[in-house]
């Protein structure tokens, strides 16, 4: 098992080595002051306390004496090993974990157990093999896997079901990207080939590593893939053609990827670096490099853009989530700041709304609000951290979240009610509700 990045940017080499290389992030002891020239965003818990923002709040209080406020609502234990991933389409939160199970739950029953109607005795609805590193969902009907052996799984969903039968999508796996016939035309085309580690070729539609993250463009006619083999690879939906991949992405693994909606690519790595990437126009519409972001002094786990995606953040063993903004510049993006108060490496991240949810090898969930117009810092936004979840017993792996339906169908207008799940390597999922006053 090995989900984690090292702090030390490293030569790939083989499976056992980045496994290696990805447990040790578990115990980074980067100091906290190693980002001592950004902004620093107040923590809730003290001694971290850092007033650099001067309008930031580092209480849950808002206007009219009403607070962020926030609790445990349940803990789903369906899965059998180390949860990697976990995504919501719809109703249904998907979860994979470490021994490739896949399982399915409806994301707004609040009970614990049966996992979900259709999912009974916390049978799997898709066992893989292979550890399910992450997922992405097209719409309600496809739904792709990545997983440690290297390879993308496209899975078909139907929700149909008979008026009086038991309601049991089926999970039907219809294809294994690459597919044979890109094998095929990339194993007898001229410059099939690429170069790979160890002075080995493969056919350039094959990830030779771990894929590490997936992500879905909005319209979802494309898939970008993330490997450990230092490579991202672009897929076309409609029929699952492997349109482009770029080489030697970075100097070391890639661990996260982000897409915009104006068409900009993030991706980050063990070697410390955010780059950012964009389609070149003409036929080919390949990706070129536009910028290459440098602040973290340690393996870049998770990325997230906000909502307008006008901010990126992105998580680090070194235990800071750093804030960039557009610049309008050739860099791209500024760094306005830095959220701290985890005391672990980073491992995910999440955005809902103007919350970002991160979750932490230190075992926690904190939440953070982004507000605008409230700072002096140069930036237009300011952010308090309005929660932190604490109860698991590892390290939190995976993060997603979303409005709670129950609450929006309420009469209540005076905050807005989110549901966070969280995902763990002591093999659990844990519910969360959290109520935010509208300010």
């Amino acid at each position: 098992m090995g989900p984690f990045p090292s702090d030390k940017p490293q030569q790939l080499s083989d499976q056992s080595q980045s496994e290696l290389r990805s447990d040790s992030s578990l115990n980074s002891r980067s100091s906290l002051s190693s980002q001592s020239s950004l902004r620093s965003v107040p923590s809730l818990t003290p001694p971290l306390e850092h007033y650099l923002y001067p309008h930031t709040s580092t209480t849950t209080a808002h206007a009219g004496g009403a607070s962020a406020h926030h609790h445990y609502v349940a803990t789903i234990k369906s899965h059998s090993s180390s949860v990697f991933s976990l995504s919501l389409a719809g109703k249904h939160l998907y979860s994979g974990d470490s021994n490739g199970e896949i399982h399915v739950r409806d994301a707004h029953s609040h009970s614990p157990s049966p996992p979900s109607s259709h999912n009974n005795n916390h049978q799997p609805v898709a066992e893989c093999r292979s550890a399910v590193k992450s997922m992405a969902i097209s719409g309600e009907n496809l739904l792709f896997t990545a997983h440690h052996n290297h390879e993308i799984r496209v899975w078909k969903i139907d929700n149909s079901s008979a008026p009086n039968g038991p309601r049991r999508p089926p999970y039907k796996l219809i294809k294994t990207l690459p597919t044979m016939t890109d094998r095929c035309l990339g194993l007898f085309s001229s410059g099939g080939h690429v170069s790979v580690r160890r002075h080995k070729k493969s056919t350039w539609v094959r990830h030779v590593d771990a894929v590490s993250a997936l992500a879905l463009t909005a319209d979802a006619t494309l898939l970008y893939s993330a490997s450990w083999d230092r490579t991202f690879k672009v897929w076309r939906t409609s029929d699952f053609k492997c349109l482009e991949s770029v080489q030697n992405a970075h100097d070391d693994a890639i661990n996260a990827v982000a897409l915009s909606g104006d068409g900009f690519a993030y991706t980050g790595s063990g070697d410390k670096r955010i780059r950012v990437w964009k389609k070149n126009g003409g036929d080919k519409k390949r990706h070129s490099l536009v910028a290459t972001l440098e602040k973290h002094r340690s393996a870049v786990n998770a990325l997230a853009l906000s909502a307008d995606g006008a901010v990126l953040y992105s998580g680090a063993c070194d235990r800071s989530i750093i804030l960039w903004e557009r610049d309008g510049g050739t860099a791209h993006m500024a760094v306005v700041g830095a959220l701290r108060g985890h005391t672990k490496a980073i491992l995910c991240l999440a955005v809902v709304s103007d919350l970002l949810c991160s979750g932490s090898a230190d075992r926690t969930v904190r939440i953070w609000r982004r507000e605008s117009g409230n700072s002096n810092s140069g930036s237009g936004n300011s952010y308090s951290c309005l929660s932190v979840f604490e109860g698991h017993n590892n390290p939190v792996k995976c993060l997603t979240a979303c409005l709670d339906i129950n609450y929006v169908k309420s009469s209540d207008n005076s905050g807005t009610s989110y549901m966070v799940y969280s995902g763990c390597l002591d093999s659990e999922i844990k519910i969360w509700n959290l109520w935010v006053p509208i300010t």
